[in-house]
């Protein structure tokens, strides 16, 4: 039996979501605006961040209608590895929008020349390690006006490869978010131009129109700065799984007494592990840079476990003061407004 004070607080909740969602058909508000105000306010009273991301990004859904494009100028495009679940969101985007989608996987390789040598675009979506040998292997088939674009997690060497083995126009794009979303409303999408990024102007605006931000960048930042957005925070959470594995946690008994920070890790955690082995370990050993940079935050792990271990505590404190001065500018102080937010709500 759901409780009555449930009931009444979700009734309350809907009609506050409706009122949400009608201010927003009145105004466009940016979503890091949404997000921003209120963020120390959800840290006062324990609420993750993600979950009013997710309430945020679900409004702002039910004020627009991305998946329908008019006039839209049908394309030939193939897919390479679009039976993959990347490539399945890739190839229900398009096909939705009217553009003519086709597959190539592993065993079509012998009408390769069919699908490939008549697309606008070619985009390839497979595993990192296949990566450069496909991008190899696709381009003996293209047109010197087909446009090739990769959706890989790393950058320099598959732009690279593209343009030393096609002519043509070549753009590396990354999807910064994983095939379990619906749609592209709110996500990010990495740009790094290659050569003649206009033929893919009509293919970047189909993406901003589906709700996605374009962020613009050369393949060799895009790489730096995923050795810390993905290749290290995936081996945190990586390590934490193994220990919790090894230590025989009971993690629903956690659960039972956690913060809501806790929850929300275990969480992350739980979905890092319910991906494909292969490509959780293909994200970290990408690289050298990779590698090297997680080499280097291990032992700064080991580092700090010995001044545990000592029970060095002046240390430990210097190496905290050391990265709250690092990190001072972004910590944010509560506004006037999060002020009289917080008596309203107190």
């Amino acid at each position: 039996m759901i409780p009555d004070k449930l009931k009444q607080t979700d009734q309350f909740l809907i009609k506050l979501l409706r009122d949400r969602i009608s201010i927003l058909s009145e105004s466009e508000v940016p979503i890091e605006e949404q997000l921003s105000y209120i963020a120390p306010f959800l840290a006062q009273i324990g609420v993750p961040e993600s979950v009013w991301e997710n309430v945020v990004t679900s409004c702002l859904a039910g004020t627009s209608n991305f998946s329908s494009i008019d006039n839209v100028s049908p394309r030939q495009i193939t897919i390479i590895g679009g039976l993959g679940r990347m490539g399945k969101l890739f190839t229900q985007q398009l096909s939705a929008a009217g553009h003519n989608v086709s597959i190539l996987e592993h065993n079509d390789w012998d009408n390769a020349d069919k699908l490939l040598s008549q697309a606008d675009l070619v985009l390839i979506s497979v595993p990192i390690d296949r990566t450069i040998d496909v991008i190899k292997r696709t381009a003996k088939y293209l047109s010197p006006t087909t446009a090739l674009a990769d959706i890989t997690s790393i950058k320099t060497q598959p732009v690279q490869a593209m343009l030393d083995f096609h002519a043509g126009p070549v753009i590396g794009l990354h999807p910064m978010f994983g095939p379990t979303v619906k749609s592209f409303l709110s996500q990010k999408v990495v740009v790094c131009p290659g050569r003649n990024q206009d033929s893919f102007q009509w293919f970047l605006d189909f993406i901003e129109s589906q709700g996605s931000k374009l962020i613009v960048c050369t393949p060799q930042e895009h790489d730096r700065m995923m050795v810390i957005i993905q290749a290290t925070r995936h081996f945190s959470r990586f390590s934490l799984g193994v220990f919790l594995a090894a230590e025989r946690i009971d993690i629903d008994r956690s659960l039972s007494m956690s913060t809501p920070s806790y929850r929300l890790e275990i969480d992350i955690v739980k979905r890092l592990f319910a991906q494909s082995p292969p490509l959780c370990v293909d994200i970290m050993l990408a690289t050298e840079d990779r590698c090297q940079t997680i080499e280097r935050l291990a032992n700064t792990y080991s580092q700090l476990a010995k001044l545990v271990a000592q029970k060095d505590r002046s240390a430990l404190i210097q190496e905290f003061e050391t990265v709250q001065n690092f990190f001072a500018e972004e910590i944010i102080q509560p506004t006037e407004k999060e002020y009289t937010l917080n008596a309203l709500v107190n």
